[in-house]
């Protein structure tokens, strides 16, 4: 029996920065390794082989390139008419570094940062309401999916308000009032503080990249397959560009955009094929095309899906709902998508991604043995389920 248990959120999240701060350290020390010199400052591209840099540490310099790589990332999407202040009005970047827990939470948006921080949040008891304008939790994901999660959240009391729309956010003494609205009416949601969680927009301002002829549609710098501008030798990688703002997709972005400037051979990406992750509980993991998706690109599309019930390891850890759905393509068996909600599914993923890119088969997978217990033998099942094979169900 546990008495006396105390966890400390203050703790946790200075325990996060620790490993963050570890990690910007291992960047800096592989940039002196390889000669990479960094110069720190904000940069303005004068012409496209010339960047002026208005040094941190006061003054100016000029430097001369070949070929430029914009790599500036993306900040928090906020609302019109609400302005984060960092105290009461968050945004990510205040939130992932609050020290001081929160009692109670309004968070605007169930993607993926909206539901990531109201597991955290929740499970160290914080009152939490998530607001999503549509009708389920991770919107982008499949339907039966995002069922599994509203239905876990809610389990854990967290409050679900979809199809609902923020009207506004007023600040008091004591916290925030939000009014929203759905269909049935308005109400005022009271909380500590409020969490604005709707997505990422590009900084993609103030570089210089319109006065040099470089396109740029709503804010993010228009590119080709191999990252290349409509300017020669002005390259453009991450979330500027619009494509999957995840962190794994600028990094595979720019390998492939260094290649081309390199002049060695490289392989256009395929942003479908991109894994997707939510690090909430149930975790969510996906890739590819959901059946619907693959349906309305004219797939005759064969389903295979399994619990995780039925599994050993899920009973052993004491998790096992959720479940992996394969979808393919009845004619060539190629492997068109996958959804995974359950117990470590973004570590299970990656199998279903390195065979959808291999061109092997549920049926390639289904044989290949999986060691017992472990919870990729659901991957086994869900792979011989796709031909109704499944055995353990």
């Amino acid at each position: 029996t546990l008495t006396g248990f105390e966890a400390d959120y203050s703790a946790a999240v200075a325990r996060s920065r620790k490993v963050a701060g570890r990690l910007v350290k291992g960047i800096g020390m592989l940039m002196r390794k390889n000669g990479v010199e960094v110069v720190e400052g904000c940069g303005v591209l004068k012409s496209p082989d010339m960047v002026e840099v208005a040094l941190s540490a006061g003054g100016t310099r000029t430097l001369a390139t070949r070929s430029c790589l914009v790599a500036t990332g993306g900040r928090a999407r906020t609302i019109p008419g609400i302005t984060p202040d960092g105290e009461r009005v968050l945004t990510s970047r205040e939130a992932i570094v609050l020290r001081e827990l929160p009692a109670a939470v309004v968070i605007v948006g169930a993607g993926p940062i909206g539901m990531e921080f109201a597991h955290v949040w929740r499970t160290y008891g914080t009152q939490v309401t998530v607001v999503e304008m549509l009708p389920h939790a991770l919107p982008l994901e499949d339907e039966e999916v995002s069922a599994e999660v509203e239905r876990a959240f809610k389990r854990r009391k967290v409050h679900l308000l979809t199809s609902t729309r923020v009207q506004g956010v007023e600040t008091t003494n004591d916290g925030v009032r939000v009014s929203v609205a759905d269909d049935e009416g308005d109400q005022v949601l009271e909380a500590e503080r409020v969490l604005i969680a709707i997505g990422v927009r590009p900084n993609s301002e103030n570089l210089g990249l319109e006065e040099i002829g470089v396109r740029v549609e709503r804010g993010y710098v228009a590119v080709d397959d191999h990252l290349r501008t409509n300017v020669p030798g002005v390259y453009a990688i991450g979330d500027v560009t619009g494509k999957l703002p995840l962190a794994h997709v600028a990094s595979a972005q720019g390998i492939a955009a260094a290649e081309t400037i390199a002049g060695v051979e490289t392989h256009p990406l395929d942003y479908d094929a991109m894994p997707r992750c939510t690090y909430c509980q149930p975790q969510v993991a996906s890739f590819g095309l959901t059946a619907a998706q693959a349906t309305e690109r004219g797939y005759e599309v064969k389903v295979g899906k399994f619990p995780f019930r039925p599994s050993g390891k899920a009973l052993a850890l004491g998790d096992r709902d959720g479940f992996v759905k394969i979808v393919a393509d009845r004619i060539s068996g190629e492997i068109l998508g996958a959804q995974l909600v359950g117990p470590e599914v973004t570590e299970l993923l990656p199998e279903l991604v390195l065979a959808h890119n291999c061109e092997l088969t549920p049926d390639e997978i289904a044989r290949s043995v999986h060691a017992h217990p472990t919870l990729s033998e659901v991957l086994m099942e869900a792979a011989h389920g796709v031909f109704g094979k499944a055995i353990h169900l």
